[in-house]
């Protein structure tokens, strides 16, 4: 039997079939580029611990870090409080989640050495804008007062012309 060239397996695996669902998730449109590591067009193989978070930092390599919340009783309060850790996970380009979206998350082999877990799904969340600046005309007016000394200040109606 002869060997496929290295150029023959790269198309054998592009040209490979879809997963239909991975862990009960439909699988995303196919992206234009090719994902070694998407559990749904690429050969990884996920396991079943899953977890939810919100992306804080997206990379332009297809990484991305979460934030995760959990609550901890503390018994001497007897209150609750919240803990939070992040974690880097990959964002494959058919899922492609954005800054401020909560996704689910699955663990998986070791993608390199801090990424352990994949985007599977964004499950809701508002996309923040990196770019946004806040509004400059709602600023309050103030008037500086100098009595005795002292200096004041004064806030002063805002005009909404």
């Amino acid at each position: 039997m002869e060997k496929p060239s290295s150029k023959g397996l790269k198309k054998e695996l592009k040209d490979k079939k879809m997963a239909p669902d991975v862990l009960g998730i439909k699988s995303p449109q196919k992206p234009e580029q090719y994902d070694k590591k998407c559990p749904f067009y690429g050969e990884l193989v996920v396991k079943k611990e899953t977890l939810v978070g919100t992306i804080i930092k997206k990379d332009t390599n297809r990484s991305a870090t979460i934030e995760l919340k959990r609550s901890k009783y503390v018994p001497k309060y007897e209150r609750y409080e919240v803990r939070r850790f992040t974690l880097r996970v990959h964002n494959p380009t058919s899922i492609n989640a954005q800054i401020g979206q909560k996704v689910l998350v699955a663990k998986t082999r070791p993608l390199s050495k801090t990424k352990n877990h994949v985007i599977l799904a964004v499950v809701g969340g508002e996309v923040s804008s990196t770019n946004e600046q806040p509004d400059k005309s709602a600023k309050k007016k103030t008037k500086n007062n100098v009595k005795g000394g002292k200096e004041t200040r004064v806030n002063l109606p805002v005009d909404t012309e």
